[in-house]
């Protein structure tokens, strides 16, 4: 880490979702290191609470289910209970279940929507007011996929929960923008996370993937530098874009 880009987020407060691993776990790490105090959510409560403890009283940990609009009142209220503001909101939380179109099942497509779509929108409509409240905007980084900007075979569900998290920021980065709030979104491509290592093995992140341009997996820090930078107010001028970290797998 540059010594200049130290506390680059000092003052702020930052809730991210899914953060009790992968992504969310070093993007909370990340957003500490760099002076946020930082709420941290998730239903997987025992990695959520070891992050947080990690990280002092910079952290709190809150059980979260993001498909739950009540869940997100209660996090809300710990975020401003504990630390007076919310200044970023990071959906980072998410499924990722693959299938061909013709042996997906409804009720798969059903729960990605609840968790990868519905989840974000329930979370913009909770920390807008408190947001708004600080008087200087904020910033809503969801984090997408590259399965959000092309499609990918096996990924007719997945990716159009993440396509419509894309539509989904755009449309509310210009409902925001008069009130300084700005909607990003990120769309990784191959990143070496827990998820990933279930599904593709343990020592994917160490193989060579020759269908990515750059030979290799993405590490979950590299996301968590460019979320810092939506999250920062380096970015302060950027609103409504979407932001592929794939290794150049999009750009072929």
């Amino acid at each position: 880490m540059a010594s200049d880009t130290v506390g680059r987020l000092a003052g702020k407060v930052v809730l991210v979702t899914g953060a009790g691993r992968g992504q969310g776990a070093a993007e909370a790490r990340l957003f500490a290191e760099h002076g946020a105090r930082v709420v941290l959510t998730d239903v997987q409560e025992d990695t959520g609470r070891d992050v947080a403890s990690d990280l002092g009283k910079q952290a709190v940990f809150v059980p979260h289910d993001v498909t739950d609009a009540a869940g997100w009142q209660r996090v809300t209220e710990a975020a401003l209970g504990t630390f007076g503001r919310i200044d970023a909101l990071v959906n980072n939380a998410a499924l990722w279940r693959t299938a061909p179109i013709e042996e997906e099942s409804e009720a798969n497509l059903q729960r990605l929507l609840q968790v990868n779509l519905v989840g974000p929108f329930l979370g913009l409509q909770a920390v807008v007011p408190a947001m708004r409240a600080t008087g200087n905007g904020g910033s809503v980084v969801n984090i997408s996929s590259t399965a959000g900007l092309v499609g990918i075979q096996g990924h007719a569900s997945y990716g159009a929960t993440k396509f419509g998290l894309r539509g989904l920021t755009k449309s509310a980065a210009l409902d925001l923008a008069r009130h300084r709030i700005r909607v990003n979104s990120v769309h990784p491509g191959m990143v070496d996370t827990p998820m990933v290592a279930g599904a593709l093995g343990a020592d994917a992140g160490e193989r060579e993937w020759p269908n990515v341009p750059l030979r290799r997996m993405g590490r979950s820090e590299e996301v968590a530098e460019l979320v810092l930078y939506l999250v920062s107010d380096a970015s302060a001028y950027v609103t409504g874009a979407e932001f592929a970290i794939d290794g150049g797998l999009t750009a072929q």
